[in-house]
């Protein structure tokens, strides 16, 4: 029998991130200034980011260098293993072949560290004394503190109400890291003062979490802001996924017919995908790729492609992405880092040019899902990766239904440790599905700022 584990040696960590902008067939549209309307510069946003991330942001380079700084500290867990899914192959009864790439071996359980280590490089390396960011679930919140402590840098984290009561676990591990850790909205900024003066019960979204960080942000020199997915240049970092899992599948005799990844704001899903469309792009094999969301917050499959704030409090600058607007706040379902009422441009472009498709699952479907996958591999899944496990499971149901022996490949995200008590209440029949009612979306959508001239039908 073939072998159902993958590894690279240390050597095989990509010296480069791979910027897929370089390949588009059309550019992406380019962020605007929230009050002149114009595209953004550099300058705009040099009060909140650091200059190189800044300058990745914008970059059409094929291939952006990895600063050995980095890669040191990512090595102590890439490269990743990929697995054949042999079991849940067996399980299923497919001709289908199920390979996944595990972002769960990193310190924090997930792959948000890949983003986070050269962010707070280049911060450092900057001269920022603190970091202010938002969390949903955790997973980017602990990654940052992480990657703070491990470059002398201070890390404020303002994580989503209903998650910071939800995830109990994932806050010590903030804390452990050295962080703070705040619940948005909260009293420590003018703009949470402003949402619980009008709901003083809020659970709040990753909208005003962000909406928080930025302010502190911008009304500190010392401060600059960090974002663990959505932008381009989170997008670019996760790349190291898809790279590491092009040079294991050669490993395996094998190509993707299909690449799935759970979408949130977009990093892990881009991460995986990014380089094999890349290649697709540059005249090599076709894939197919597929975007799996929460139906309690559907941004691509029921959103509008619109410019868009990038939270509540509209600090941001535009950027046109699918969107339920930034005033949408989704119910507390367990998958506190899917809970983004927007989707990251890069991805929300290639859905509009056909290169990719999204698709929805319900919380108790993707749990089933998770639970099935786990008593098959013996990994217990992130519920925001349960939407990836339901997403390659569907796929392989359909090959069995065609007849077809297709490879499939997906990126399991993070492991499900700090999330036991979503799996205590789905056992125990607690969790339920959330039907969001059109005209709530609608109700958001009204909100959306007016650009100039054509550019919100670009």
């Amino acid at each position: 029998m073939d072998p159902v584990k993958f590894f690279l040696p240390d050597e095989a960590l990509p010296s480069r991130w791979y910027n897929l902008a370089a390949d588009l067939p059309k550019p992406l549209p380019p962020p605007l200034h929230p009050g002149t309307g114009r595209p953004l510069g550099a300058d705009d946003l040099a009060p909140l980011f650091a200059a190189a991330l800044i300058e990745q942001e914008m970059s059409t380079e094929r291939w952006i260098p990895i600063p050995e700084e980095v890669r040191s500290l990512l090595l102590q867990w890439r490269c990743t293993p990929l697995y054949r899914a042999r079991r849940l192959e067996a399980a299923l009864g497919t001709p289908a072949k199920i390979f996944y790439k595990y972002e769960g071996v990193s310190p924090t359980g997930s792959h948000k560290p890949n983003t986070s280590v050269p962010q707070a490089f280049y911060n450092a390396r900057e001269g920022t004394r603190r970091i202010s960011t938002e969390t949903g679930a955790g997973q980017w919140g602990s990654s940052l503190a992480l990657a703070c402590q491990a470059f002398g840098l201070e890390c404020l984290v303002y994580m989503v109400r209903v998650s910071f009561d939800q995830k109990p676990y994932r806050r010590a591990l903030m804390e452990a890291f050295g962080a703070t850790c705040i619940p948005s909205p909260s009293d420590t900024t003018a703009s949470g003062r402003a949402i619980l003066a009008e709901n003083p019960d809020s659970t709040g979204s990753l909208g005003i979490a962000i909406s928080e960080a930025v302010e502190v942000a911008a009304t500190h020199d010392d401060t600059r802001y960090c974002l663990g997915s959505v932008l381009n240049h989170v997008l670019l970092h996760q790349t190291v996924i898809g790279l590491e899992a092009i040079e294991q599948l050669k490993l395996a005799g094998a190509w993707p017919d299909v690449i799935v990844g759970c979408t949130g704001g977009g990093s892990n899903f881009a991460g995986i995908a990014f380089p094999f469309l890349g290649e697709k792009l540059r005249g090599g094999k076709d894939v197919r790729l597929v975007a799996v969301e929460p139906s309690a917050c559907p941004t691509l499959t029921r959103g509008r492609l619109a410019y868009d704030f990038g939270d509540t409090a509209k600090l941001t600058p535009l950027v046109r992405m699918h969107t339920l607007g930034s005033s949408f706040i989704p119910p507390g379902f367990h998958s506190g880092g899917l809970r983004y009422h927007g989707m990251a441009p890069l991805v929300s472009h290639i859905v509009d040019l056909g290169l990719a498709e999204a698709t929805s699952f319900n919380q108790l479907d993707s749990f089933a899902a998770g639970v099935r996958f786990a008593r098959a591999e013996g990994i217990i899944p992130a519920p925001e990766a349960c939407h990836a496990v339901a997403g390659a499971i569907r796929e392989a149901e359909r090959c069995t239904a065609e007849g077809r022996a297709e490879t499939i490949l997906f990126n399991l995200c993070g492991h499900g440790h700090f999330d036991m008590q979503a799996y205590i209440d789905y056992h125990a029949g607690k969790l339920r599905d959330y039907a969001y009612p059109e005209e709530e979306i609608a109700l958001a959508l009204a909100g959306l700022p007016t650009v100039p001239g054509s550019a919100q039908g670009i």
